[in-house]
């Protein structure tokens, strides 16, 4: 299985940022998957090959959005500050 998921910004420094953010929780993953994300301009790309149960990929993916919406929160935060 996979998947490739790409995010648009509105500034390189968020795209930045949410790609920092995310790619922490790329270091250490089981045996059998693969996520990388890189950011090109105002885009976050983050491509996952998964090759256990469709349960571990579909994990990695709500992981994976899930600290998205957390980075994305954040820069919300500190903008309005």
């Amino acid at each position: 299985m996979e998947a490739k998921i790409v995010l648009f910004y509105k500034t390189i420094r968020e795209a930045e940022a949410v790609a920092k953010a995310v790619s922490a929780d790329n270091v250490k993953v089981p045996q059998g998957l693969f996520i990388k994300t890189i950011r090109r301009a105002k885009k976050v790309f983050t491509k996952i090959k998964c090759e256990a149960r469709l349960q571990t990929f579909m994990a990695t993916i709500d992981d994976l959005l899930s600290a998205v919406s957390v980075a994305e929160r954040t820069l919300s935060v500190v903008k309005n500050n």
